[in-house]
């Protein structure tokens, strides 16, 4: 297999499958790990975590790396990072004095250890590794990976703070990556050590005054869903750090939904109709309160979702054809669809964000927040619901996505469930491209299972338009997709717009 067809997309996936899980470059990497540790047989087993594929371009491929800790059997996991490009070296020659000033002080705080060094180049391979807590674009992360300067930072900020003036202190915290994303973001937990019963804090770094602003949105949320929540809660930041440029939380104590659908736990229909209710109280969240948002409209969405998607026509052209086909018809249907002022959104509503917990729900993560159409957060929940059933083969998915309409909808209205049956068609087709692992060995069947969902609910959506099915139907796939009955709002919209019936959907 060559490198170069393998990045280009020529070999399609085949190729970056042989890149990322064939013994010759497995072995090539697990050589460099070795070379960059004190000691070779430290090295335990590397667990490739997620890649990304941009074709032409590079692969990017993240691993937890098994370390054996020094006078223990055991080993500790340490994130990294494993780029191989086709278009040279623009970008680490641009951060390569920046890398060596941080690896410096890594090494003078004894955060490198036991690697002697954090990067690694093989020309030969066009692959870069690089090592946590190393990233030139946020150079804060080496000391708050570091347990002395955490424990003095909590300090401070549980002084400061008057969410918990009372929390105690714990003296050492044990430290550990849970988003390593040089150049994006990355997400830290701080576990305290000792017996005092000091909670668990996150730390979510940022740039310039991003991290302010994630704060203050944050906290008006979750202060205006404390007064008008009814049994939904965000959770609030305990402090923002300017100059560390970090956002810091309190651990929430409960389960994400995502945990409770894929145990097919009891009680999942009535926590599913309480995330309804929890986004529907959401989207009555006054945009004053969160402060400035973004604009996100659709045509900004399905932009998204054809960048996010443009690996799969290069490595499954049969599937990349219906990608395209299906964003053009969301677009025109799009158009012909009553619209309604944009509100506060959530930008990243799913079960992964929505944690029961003893009396009610809590919301998390309002990174994403936008000013939208609140159509987006239905729409995006309903396909990872689809996709949830699918990724663990479970029945009951039109009672699951209608446990949590049940929720929403009592008084919302019936337009904006209808848009939200056709983000959900192109949400299907985003997360696809992020959350099918290009190195599972059934990528290409599940990606086209997927993808045909989507087509699936865009030709139902036709359906209860009363516009011509553009693409032919999949109920038999599907094993029966339930058409939606006619709503009085449709019925109403057919006799207004009798010449849409012999238009093109």
């Amino acid at each position: 297999m060559n490198l170069a067809d393998a990045l280009s997309g020529r070999a399609k996936l085949e190729g970056i499958q042989w890149v990322l899980l064939s013994a010759a470059p497995r072995r090539v990497l697990r050589d460099q790990l070795k070379a960059l540790l004190s000691a070779p047989n430290m090295l335990g087993p590397c667990r490739l975590r997620r890649a990304r594929f941009k074709p032409g371009r590079k692969l990017t491929a993240y691993y937890d790396v098994l370390v054996h800790v020094e006078g223990t059997e055991g080993y500790g996991a340490r994130p990294i990072a494993v780029t191989w490009r086709l278009d040279g070296d623009a970008d680490r020659h641009q951060a390569g004095d920046d890398l060596a000033g941080m690896q410096a002080e890594a090494a003078r705080q004894g955060m490198a250890a036991p690697f002697r060094q954090l990067t690694a180049e093989l020309p030969e391979w066009s692959m870069h590794i690089q090592v946590s807590p190393l990233d030139a674009q946020f150079p804060q992360l080496v000391r708050l990976s570091d347990p002395r300067y955490v424990r003095a930072r909590l300090a401070t900020a549980y002084a400061a703070s008057d969410l918990a003036p009372d929390q105690p202190r714990s003296s050492r915290y044990a430290v550990s990556s849970i988003r390593y994303r040089p150049r994006q973001r990355h997400v830290l937990r701080y576990d305290p050590l000792d017996r005092v019963k000091a909670g668990t804090v996150f730390a979510k770094l940022y740039t310039g005054e991003e991290g302010a602003r994630i704060f203050h949105r944050a906290t008006q949320v979750a202060e205006w869903l404390a007064e008008h929540g009814e049994g939904v809660t965000a959770v609030r930041p305990l402090t923002y750090v300017a100059e560390d440029g970090v956002v810091l939380y309190p651990r929430v104590l409960g389960a994400p939904l995502s945990d409770h659908l894929r145990r097919r736990s009891q009680g999942v229909a009535r926590c599913l109709e309480r995330a309804g209710v929890a986004l529907h109280t959401l989207h009555r969240l006054p945009q004053a309160v969160a402060g400035p948002l973004p604009p996100h409209d659709f045509a900004a969405e399905a932009s998204e979702t054809a960048r996010a998607s443009r690996h799969i026509p290069v490595l499954l052209p049969s599937m990349g054809v219906l990608i395209d086909a299906l964003l053009h018809r969301a677009r025109e249907l799009h158009e012909r669809l009553p619209q309604e002022p944009p509100t506060f959104t959530h930008g990243d509503f799913k079960s992964d964000h929505v944690w029961a917990v003893p009396g009610g729900l809590t919301l998390i993560d309002f990174d994403s927040s936008e000013l939208a159409d609140p159509a987006l957060d239905i729409g995006k929940f309903l396909a990872h619901l689809q996709l949830s059933h699918l990724t663990y083969d479970q029945p009951g998915l039109e009672q699951a996505q209608k446990r949590f309409l049940v929720g929403y909808a009592p008084d919302a209205p019936q337009e904006r469930l209808v848009r939200a049956r056709l983000y959900e068609a192109v949400e299907l087709v985003k997360i696809t491209a992020r959350r099918v692992r290009l190195f599972d060995h059934d990528w290409e069947s599940r990606t086209e299972q997927v993808i045909r969902r989507a087509q699936a609910v865009m030709n139902d959506l036709e359906l209860m338009l009363g516009l011509p099915v553009t693409q032919p139907s999949l109920r038999g796939f599907l094993g029966g997709f339930r058409k939606p009955h006619h709503t009085r709002w449709e019925r109403r919209r057919h006799r207004r717009h009798p010449s849409e019936k012999g238009a093109r959907g």
